[in-house]
């Protein structure tokens, strides 16, 4: 063999290589094979194949209003959802606090406190209040919730980009600043 045929053999070998590495290394980086997009807001449509009809919290099943919810998806392929729940079979002070179900594939920081990914529930309480509790009804961190006066267009329940970084998680006009 001539050491040009060489030459070609080991540089085939060399591609074939790194060909079999790219799709790992694609993946590794959070993307498909083009550049890795921005952070992008969801919308109720983009929910119905994330979230579930209903979730269970404190020794019942919710039925989650899609219609009513929101989300990130982050550059690199992690989530942040939010759906409203039917809280109708619940006692009035459980229901007073777990307005919606909320989840996050990373840890992130809700209104400055930091907050371990999991699923969870969360609602908008009196004294301008937002409070994150476990499935079982547990308290797990209150922060103050602001509201927005010049909301164009309030949903019952939205996620939109805060003009500050992150992001907003809505309930008509309240809302919590939520980052990575």
């Amino acid at each position: 063999m001539s050491f040009q045929t060489i030459l070609k053999i080991a540089a085939a070998g060399v591609m074939a290589a790194a060909m079999m590495g790219a799709p790992a290394a694609i993946r590794a980086q959070g993307g498909s094979g083009a550049a890795a997009a921005a952070d992008k807001v969801l919308k109720p449509a983009d929910m119905q194949k994330l979230l579930p009809a209903s979730v269970f919290y404190r020794g019942q099943s919710a039925t989650t209003q899609l219609r009513n919810s929101g989300g990130v998806k982050f550059a690199d392929g992690y989530f942040v959802l939010a759906t409203l729940v039917d809280t109708s079979g619940y006692s009035s002070n459980v229901a007073a606090k777990y307005q919606a179900y909320f989840v996050t594939e990373i840890p992130i920081q809700v209104g400055g406190q930091a907050l371990p990914a999991g699923a969870y529930g969360v609602g908008f309480v009196e004294g301008s209040k937002f409070v994150v509790t476990d499935v079982g009804a547990h308290d797990l961190l209150t922060v103050t919730s602001g509201e927005d006066a010049g909301l164009k267009r309030p949903l019952p329940l939205q996620v939109t980009t805060d003009p500050a970084g992150g992001f907003r998680l809505y309930a008509g006009r309240r809302f919590v600043s939520f980052t990575r």
